[in-house]
């Protein structure tokens, strides 16, 4: 008797053990379940995120191409923002304007002007980002860039800077004018005008609040416009106020006093006539603008000073009678 009562107990026993397994057995497979679901939700979020990242880096690339490489840094960092909102500041301007362009473009195909234009922009472009230049607009082949915001090294450095883009944008117009020249059989060579301005902008965002534009306005803008328009082919005119930035770092020619319509007074500007590796002497008779170009090693101050008295000397009203 007591024996069978042992078994039935021993039998209980094991029964209960054996469904204390089972329901553990039922929790791991439970809890390893619940461990995988995580981890697939874990690896798809993952990849989701991996995704939006990839589309946010995809946008921003695109945005790029439509801001400034200064603007879209200061967005993208949380520096700007993006509101209709302007302030005062400092600015030199730059205006450029492909001469000989309209006409040109009469006589290629479309694909050719195209792609002619799409270079010389990029070309231009990649000058003014490397002196610190912010493009604000392409209008057709004219350009629009300012020195000032939205960073800045103090009024004369941006001048200095906007100058010395200015002439190296007019040395590679010089040999990419020569190339199409040659490639597209052109009558006259392509050439570009510059004019620049310096003085007191209001810069920002512009527009409504589905639609912002950052610009900057004033009349100095308008100047830099001006003296563009009043500039010779292939030569850059700045205003009295960018002269004043940079007389002591450029040569330049004698003043040249412009009336402009919608300005109700004179406006006096500086042409460039000496850069960094070149001495020019720009002297006018006979109501003829007389040009010399000459590298600056060619010549010691004393023969250049020289050769100056000489030219003064073919100007009649410099001759003894």
């Amino acid at each position: 008797m007591n024996e069978k009562s042992d078994n039935r107990a021993l039998l209980l026993d094991l029964r209960k053990e054996n469904s204390k397994l089972k329901i553990e057995a039922q929790l791991r497979k439970s809890l390893s379940l619940q461990l995988e679901k995580q981890r697939q939700a874990i690896a798809k979020a993952k990849t989701a995120a991996q995704q939006k990242s990839e589309e946010l880096q995809l946008i921003s690339t695109q945005l790029a191409k439509y801001l400034s490489p200064q603007l879209h840094k200061r967005i993208f960092d949380d520096k700007q923002s993006v509101q209709v909102k302007s302030e005062r500041k400092k600015l030199t301007i730059f205006f450029s304007d492909l001469v000989g362009f309209t006409s040109m473009s009469e006589r290629l195909e479309s694909e050719e002007v195209t792609a002619l234009l799409n270079f010389y922009l990029d070309e231009m472009s990649k000058i003014a980002l490397e002196f610190g230049g912010t493009i604000d607009k392409f209008v057709g082949d004219a350009i629009m860039v300012f020195f000032g915001d939205p960073e800045t090294q103090g009024a004369e450095i941006d001048a200095i800077n906007c100058l010395k883009m200015a002439i190296k944008m007019q040395g590679r117009m010089a040999t990419l004018s020569k190339e199409w020249s040659k490639k597209y059989n052109l009558h006259s060579p392509l050439q570009v005008r510059i004019g620049l301005s310096s003085g007191f902008c209001t810069v920002g965002n512009f527009g409504s609040s589905d639609r912002l534009d950052y610009t900057a306005i004033g009349s100095p803008v308008n100047l830099a416009a001006r003296v563009q328009s009043a500039a010779s082919p292939s030569s850059i005119l700045i205003s009295e106020d960018t002269y004043s930035l940079v007389k002591e770092h450029f040569g330049f020619g004698t003043p040249i006093e412009l009336n402009f319509k919608g300005i109700g007074h004179s406006v006096i500007c500086y042409q460039v006539v000496d850069t960094a590796d070149e001495r020019v002497l720009n002297k006018e008779i006979n109501g003829e603008n007389f040009i010399l170009k000459f590298n600056e090693n060619s010549f010691s101050t004393s023969d250049w000073a020289e050769l100056t008295e000489i030219v003064a000397q073919l100007d009649p009203k410099n001759r003894s009678a």
